[in-house]
């Protein structure tokens, strides 16, 4: 399989930070696609500084906040018609360790059928709302997917192999356009059948650090989210229970 990578970063008030992450990935001379999702004029001013400095970076631009599940999908259009293969999908606040974006696309190149998952590894600034909200996500993933290899669900820090995604745009097929993104369209590969290898990135949180996150408000999003996707699971259930079997029985690649 031909392996073109490029970089997503999906912004919104996060404009301080991005070429920070930017010049952590300039050194791998991939396309880098930011989407200013929607941000005001002093985050807008400082995205664009960024995508005018540096030639491999492409800014798609939007003036209202569509939220996180559509700006990749918007990111992801655009590196199709780059005739881009994956995308490594990586946040713009800065929580992210790149450092470990080499061993993501080693691993990505040398099975380029697969998502490569991220799952963080926290240091003691993690919030422990945040680290204990996660293991509800991650197994309810597994009950809606009959796939329980996924380390985590949340991490915005992940490589998709295009060709699934193409479909599921081509589809029209409803996946979260906010903060429920993630888990959700990491379900929609499960259910596709796609191979998922799991690799530990380093995360951090900045004391200063702005966060897009609404603990209610998104709590509640993803759960309704779930919901969606259990009804989801039994329309697939036969096709879902072959996976399972074919996974225990040739083993299923969640790691190195």
């Amino acid at each position: 399989m031909n392996f073109k990578p490029g970089f997503i970063i999906p912004v919104y008030r996060h404009g301080s930070t991005i070429e920070g992450v930017v010049n952590s990935l300039l050194h791998f001379a991939f396309p880098i696609i930011i989407i200013d999702d929607g941000n005001d004029e002093q985050n807008k001013a400082q995205i664009l500084e960024c995508a005018e400095k540096y030639p491999l970076v492409s800014l798609v631009s939007y003036s209202k906040n569509a939220g996180k599940g559509l700006a990749m999908s918007r990111g992801v259009k655009k590196a199709l018609e780059m005739g881009l293969t994956h995308v490594f999908q990586i946040d713009a606040d800065g929580q992210h360790d790149c450092s470990a974006c080499q061993s993501f696309l080693e691993l990505s190149q040398k099975h380029p059928e697969a998502l490569i998952n991220g799952y963080p590894e926290y240091d003691t600034s993690a919030p422990a709302n945040r680290i204990n909200g996660r293991k509800l996500s991650i197994f309810w993933t597994g009950i809606v997917s009959l796939n329980f290899s996924p380390a985590d669900v949340l991490c915005g820090f992940r490589i998709y192999p295009l060709k699934p995604y193409a479909k599921f745009l081509r589809r029209h097929a409803l996946i979260h356009r906010r903060m429920g993104y993630d888990s959700d369209i990491l379900v929609h590969y499960l259910w596709m059948g796609v191979p998922l290898f799991n690799l530990p990135v380093k995360v951090s949180y900045p004391k200063d650090g702005i966060s897009n996150f609404h603990i209610i408000k998104d709590n509640i999003a993803i759960s309704l989210t779930f919901s969606r996707l259990f009804f989801g699971m039994i329309l697939r259930l036969p096709k879902l229970i072959y996976f399972a079997l074919k996974r225990k029985f040739n083993g299923k690649p969640d790691d190195k």
